[in-house]
């Protein structure tokens, strides 16, 4: 009888701690939209996810993108994504982690995207993202720049813009900036 009794009290602490523990690690609605959007993603084959941090931290994570085609052909670009817990109504923070020569795409890595800033819907998600990304290395755009000196260069000469991605993704130096190998 005594022993029923341990067990039935062991029973109840079992309960008690797995409770606790649920109530600790409660998923915020943002992280619940993440897990969402992340388990529907349909990728092309040139684009991959990765978890630094474990599958443990859903809300940072890295995408790696290489473009099959124009410019970009060849290379590997690395973006940093942290989402914000009230997402989908913020868009993610994005960082391209590559230092590229973009013209949509500054030095520090910050990236110009419409729907990263004032075109963002919660109705749109990382699927989304991540291909207006690969967009980017496929068709960039002169007409909205980051880097000036790229989009200056696009526009009046693109074979001038062809060769000098060609050199940056190779690892040298296009005026003052060096650029890592990414090729």
């Amino acid at each position: 009888m005594i022993r029923l009794f341990k067990v039935k009290e062991k029973q109840r602490e079992t309960a008690e701690n797995a409770k606790d523990e649920a109530v600790r690690r409660k998923q915020t609605a943002g992280e619940l939209r993440l897990h969402k959007d992340i388990s529907e993603l349909n990728l092309p084959q040139s684009c991959g996810i990765t978890f630094p941090n474990g599958k443990d931290d859903l809300m940072n994570f890295e995408v790696s993108i290489r473009p099959d085609e124009g410019y970009y052909h060849g290379g590997t670009f690395l973006f940093s994504f942290k989402v914000s817990p009230i997402y989908p109504h913020e868009a993610p923070k994005v960082k391209c982690k590559t230092t590229i020569y973009h013209p949509n795409i500054d030095l520090e890595g910050n990236v110009c995207l419409n729907i990263l800033r004032e075109d963002w819907k919660p109705v749109l998600n990382i699927n989304t993202i991540i291909y207006g990304l690969y967009h980017l290395f496929t068709e960039p755009n002169y007409e909205d720049p980051l880097n000036h000196d790229a989009a200056q260069v696009l526009r009046d000469d693109p074979k001038l813009f062809e060769s000098n991605v060609r050199w940056a993704m190779k690892g040298c130096h296009i005026g003052d900036t060096f650029y890592s190998q990414c090729i």
